[in-house]
């Protein structure tokens, strides 16, 4: 049985002052913490209801109680506690392999799928301005369908860590309308991919950092595409010239 201040522990790691405070963040869904389990992923807490296949590996709650602790409106027979972790980027890492870089992503969908596009195309990491949507947030690690635990995630000043990028003559390509096609990319084994905001696009202090403007070319009259299907689309066409 779990107790008030068990609940309001729980309850508080909605909000990302609370997860930050704590170091800590929750995962929900009885799949996703089985296969966390799998790979012996640390998990500091596992709670899952009667009926779920969990039982016997977690703290049994009642339906009643997984309401009061879950983070969705509908709640999931399964809600674990992970310990937060925040790599730092090392020196010249960039010029190893490839890299996505979000530039104020802040929609939780877009960065969850994101993490599931690099994850896809195996990109050596993925780099997150501070202003994206929390990486630990029920949205961002439900739309990574598992990819947040496999993607070596960085959260730096992304204006600095491209700097180091140009340090080392490592490409930067900027996702933008006004950019040369995608098709007409020359084959890159080192590079970094940066996709900028919903609204915005790219920030002025990482659109002077890029190295190649690229776009994807228009045949219909959509204004636009989604952050993640332009990532995508991109990350192809460059494995695609790597083989």
């Amino acid at each position: 049985m779990l107790t008030k201040a068990d609940i309001a522990r729980l309850r508080s790691l909605r909000e990302k002052k609370h997860r930050e405070a704590l170091g800590l963040f929750v995962v929900e869904g009885e799949k996703v913490i089985a296969e966390l389990l799998a790979e012996n992923f640390p998990l500091l807490e596992i709670y899952a209801t009667p009926d779920s296949a969990l039982v016997g590996k977690a703290t049994a709650v009642t339906p009643a109680e997984m309401a009061r602790i879950s983070h969705f409106p509908t709640p999931r027979s399964a809600l674990a506690v992970g310990r937060i972790t925040r790599p730092a980027l090392e020196s010249g890492e960039l010029a190893r392999g490839l890299t996505l870089a979000l530039d104020d992503v802040q929609d939780p969908g877009n960065v969850g799928t994101l993490l599931r596009i690099a994850d896809w195309f195996a990109f050596d990491r993925v780099l997150c301005s501070p202003e994206c949507a929390d990486l630990f947030s029920q949205k961002v690690i439900n739309a990574s369908m598992g990819s947040f635990r496999r993607v070596r995630v960085i959260t730096p000043p992304l204006a600095i860590a491209l700097s180091e990028a140009a340090r080392t003559n490592t490409p930067v390509l900027g996702c933008d309308l006004g950019g040369a096609p995608v098709h007409t990319l020359a084959p890159l084994r080192d590079a970094v991919i940066v996709i900028g905001s919903e609204g915005r696009g790219l920030s002025p202090a990482v659109r002077a950092l890029v190295t190649q403007f690229v776009t994807i070319p228009q045949y219909g009259r959509a204004e636009s595409l989604n952050a993640a299907i332009a990532a995508a689309i991109v990350a192809d066409n460059i494995r695609r010239l790597q083989k």
